[in-house]
């Protein structure tokens, strides 16, 4: 395991390679293995993009982020403006079911609501518009209502985990209860957690992801 000063170092170069000039702007702090984030970027995709270099890094546990959106004066747009914008967005993108997601704006900051089929179409709804300028934030509220027999879950996700290279899913337990997938079992890395989640997520039939999957 790696000391806190090590994860800091390897998290600071992590952000610089994937982000440049841009990592300059975000505090990191380490304990335990848990990362802090702070500081304020110009715009949503990179608070995104930190946090997705971060968890990119051997002994990183958990991850807090603290990173606020500041956005530049001719990135300001009204809530209506960016509503209008974020809808046309999601009618556009062909794997988001029509009038099945709901927008709503405050301050920049969006959030869906609705009900969709598939975890693919929540996760494509929510990539559709987190690069639109003048989005601060995205609360993701869309509801996954499926229907799958349990076990052939379990199948799915089994056999999705043992397509991944970066995976050994004998380390990977998974547990279907009803739409509720439980992932248990270790990894090397946060990466490596979420990756297995993702894979999860992709199954038919799954609305609800609890991950307990270690980090060792």
């Amino acid at each position: 395991m790696k000391d806190d000063q090590k994860v800091q170092r390897d998290v600071m170069d992590q952000m610089k390679w994937e982000m440049g000039d841009y990592s300059t702007q975000i505090g990191v702090a380490v304990k335990d293995g848990v990362v802090t984030l702070s500081g304020h970027v110009q715009c949503f995709p990179a608070k995104w993009a930190a946090e997705r270099a971060v968890k990119r890094v051997l002994g990183v546990r958990a991850v807090a982020e603290e990173i606020e959106v500041r956005l530049p004066g001719s990135d300001q747009r009204t809530d209506t403006d960016l509503a209008r914008a974020a809808e046309n967005m999601l009618d556009w993108n062909t794997l988001v079911p029509k009038d099945r997601v709901k927008i709503m704006l405050e301050d920049g900051m969006v959030t869906l609501d609705g009900a969709v089929d598939n975890w693919s179409q929540k996760v494509a709804a929510e990539k559709a518009i987190n690069s639109l300028t003048g989005v601060k934030g995205i609360n993701n509220r869309i509801k996954v209502k499926p229907v799958v027999e349990p076990k052939e879950v379990e199948k799915d996700i089994v056999n999705a985990l043992t397509r991944h290279a970066q995976l050994d899913a004998r380390r990977i337990t998974v547990e279907s209860h009803g739409d509720r997938v439980v992932l248990s079992g270790s990894v090397r890395t946060w990466a490596e957690r979420e990756e297995a989640e993702e894979a999860a997520k992709a199954a038919p039939g799954v609305a609800n992801i609890e991950n307990n999957i270690a980090i060792v």
